[in-house]
């Protein structure tokens, strides 16, 4: 399997499992306290995007041949505005799709969710914070 394969199928393992956390607080907090949808997708998105950096940092893109051109510091502070982004959106994709479709919130979120993993977090995850020194 060529490298780059295997590295997007770990970066999307990854990204899947923070997406779990992600996607279970948001419907924890809507569902059972009552929060929000985009409210609860901002705060799940956080702690959903720490699992996913902490799994891409030692498992997706870590490798013993290549470090990492940036240090773990500088990577989180790289990381931030990413996350603002992707959680940007996430809410605001979601709130326009469930409006104007009248599909439930937990639908069009998924929805949302595959095209920003794909379109947006990866692309900058790969190419610029987990960027490997030459």
């Amino acid at each position: 399997m060529p490298r780059s394969i295997l590295i997007f199928s770990k970066a999307q393992i990854s990204s899947f499992v923070g997406g779990l956390v992600d996607y279970g607080i948001m419907i924890g907090l809507t569902e059972w306290l009552h929060v929000h949808y985009t409210i609860s997708i901002v705060i799940g998105g956080i702690v959903g995007a720490v699992v996913n950096f902490s799994l891409d940092r030692i498992w997706s893109f870590y490798s013993r041949k290549a470090p990492y051109k940036y240090s773990v510091f500088q990577q989180l502070i790289m990381f931030c505005p990413v996350v603002l982004g992707s959680l940007v959106l996430k809410s605001s994709g979601t709130f326009m799709l469930t409006s104007l479709t009248k599909i439930d919130y937990r639908i069009t979120r998924l929805m949302v969710d595959a095209v920003v993993s794909l379109f947006y977090n990866y692309m900058l995850r790969r190419h610029w914070i987990f960027k490997k020194r030459h």
